[in-house]
């Protein structure tokens, strides 16, 4: 691109010398993200290939997240660790499993037997949070492969294991808190009670145990694999990954999986529930014949509630975070709009055309709700994740409007 007449092919040049408050930090992270991201490409894998575990689908995506300036940024991993815990480099982690007394640790759902020893319980821990901020390893090891994620390991033929990593992967630093572990079983059942109500088009992936041992530095997550809900021949794929396969670029498949993605997502809002429902978080199953015909979703963590909406339905929520509680219509809209339309559909459908014809099918056939008049009516939330990477002292999601693509001209 061309500023004042001069020409950049390097985002950090371009963030240096634009000079706007905090761009100094920032243009380090864009440089970072680069490097990073050249190394993740050159562990790209053959795209012809369908994987046949679940976390062989998760390795595929190699860009990482899909909007985010610092897609591949991950500040304070060497190239050695980035090749060594990398999802994209198909490598094998040995995660510590660090030894608590039971009686100093915030527990909720079960904790397995195997993760216990002689009153104690066995944390795993990612090997960068061992060597980097915990300076202690466990003697025993656990082998798992890396998801997405990255701090989100799938353990062979079980559970996936969710780690504390405390390093800034996107925009803030991805800790797992003493409030989400006290909340984790609870939010689990709420969340599959609310599935339940959708048909049997949604399933959620339970949240089998939790802990943490005083700090959120020291805390672990076991969580269903979401192969759980995969029938015979049935596949369950990231949507992330879908850009890895030939089925976006059918207009007829992308139609139907739009419409099932907002069928869930519009129902569920309806209900008092908004999905932040982005390429990660929402898994689609496929039929053998490639068809879509259920979503899975993981990760309740982001979800949104409304107390409102929930009692015009009957429903009375649980004790929740704070931060997970609200009734303001505008906020429940963007949770689900900004990650399912800008996030999960975008990202498959490509945000031209494609999108477009995607979108209109979909609505086509859905209930007429204030939520799908917002939706087709009103611009397109998405977070303004380049703001808030040069907002530092805000607090808090960050928001940009962009062109409904249902609307003549937007595109």
């Amino acid at each position: 691109m061309r500023l004042d007449g001069t020409a950049y092919d390097d985002p950090v040049r371009l963030m240096t010398d634009l000079a706007v408050p905090h761009a100094a930090g920032f243009a380090a992270e864009l440089g970072h993200s680069v490097a990073s991201l050249a190394l993740s490409r050159a562990g790209r894998v053959d795209p012809t290939e369908w994987p046949a575990r679940d976390w062989e689908w998760e390795q595929r995506v190699v860009d990482g997240h899909p909007f985010h300036p610092n897609c591949r940024a991950r500040p304070g991993f060497s190239v050695a660790e980035q090749f060594a815990y990398g999802p994209e480099h198909g490598p094998v982690v040995e995660l510590g499993l660090v030894p608590v007394p039971a009686g100093e640790c915030l527990l909720a759902g079960v904790w397995p037997q195997w993760l216990r020893e002689a009153g104690r319980v066995l944390v795993p821990v990612h090997p960068w949070q061992a060597a980097h901020v915990l300076k202690r390893t466990g003697e025993r090891r656990l082998a798992a492969h890396p998801l997405m994620a990255l701090r989100t390991l799938a353990l062979p033929d079980g559970p996936h294991v969710k780690t504390a990593l405390s390093a800034r992967l996107t925009s803030s630093v991805r800790d797992i808190s003493l409030a989400s572990v006290a909340a984790s079983a609870v939010l689990s059942d709420f969340g599959a009670a609310m599935a339940e109500r959708t048909d049997g088009l949604l399933h959620i992936t339970r949240t089998l145990g939790a802990v943490a041992a005083g700090s959120p530095d020291l805390a672990a997550v076991l969580r269903e694999s979401p192969q759980e809900y995969a029938g015979g021949g049935e596949r369950v794929v990231p949507v992330a990954a879908l850009a890895t396969t030939e089925l976006p670029r059918c207009e007829v498949w992308l139609g139907r999986f739009a419409r099932l993605a907002l069928t869930v997502g519009l129902r569920l809002l309806e209900l008092g529930v908004a999905l932040e429902a982005h390429g990660q978080n929402l898994l689609v199953v496929l039929a053998p014949d490639g068809d879509p015909v259920r979503l899975v979703y993981r990760d309740l963590a982001d979800l949104r509630v409304g107390p409102a909406r929930l009692a015009r339905h009957g429903v009375r929520p649980p004790e929740l975070p704070a931060r997970m509680v609200t009734d303001d219509e505008r906020t429940l809209r963007r949770k689900l709009f900004g990650s399912l339309v800008a996030g999960a559909l975008a990202g498959a459908a490509g945000s031209g055309p494609v999108l477009r014809t995607a979108l209109e099918s979909a609505v086509r056939d859905l209930e007429r709700t204030p939520d799908l008049l917002a939706l087709r009516d009103e611009p397109v939330p998405a977070k303004a994740l380049t703001l808030m990477r040069l907002s530092p002292r805000a607090a808090g999601d960050q928001w940009a409007e962009l062109p409904n693509p249902l609307h003549d001209g937007a595109l």
